[in-house]
């Protein structure tokens, strides 16, 4: 697993290429806490090159959409693979989360 961020003023992009399992999701939520600060408003999470997401991928990114919720901000997914996006949709997510 692979994971990149870019950070420009009140926005940030995020890009996870791989597998985001159990084990990757520790490396995965440690980038987040560093730029999920008070001050962010825009954060996307690129996941073109992931085709798996654990559950505690999941709880990654609904942990995210709180704390851009609390910013007054906007998280978008993006590039979301087909089997990806069946996750978000059998857990309910996908009704809450917004998707580019």
């Amino acid at each position: 697993m692979e994971i990149s961020k870019k950070v420009e003023g009140n926005s940030a992009e995020v890009s996870i290429k791989g597998r985001l399992d159990t084990n990757a999701a520790v490396e995965v939520e440690k980038v987040m806490m560093e730029i999920l600060t008070p001050e962010l408003k825009s954060l996307v999470i690129d996941l073109l090159d992931c085709g798996y997401m654990a559950s505690s991928g999941l709880r990654i990114v609904v942990k995210a959409q709180k704390v851009m919720d609390a910013n007054q901000g906007t998280l978008v997914l993006k590039n979301v693979c087909g089997d990806v996006m069946e996750v978000f949709d059998m857990t309910g997510l996908a009704e809450l989360l917004t998707f580019e």
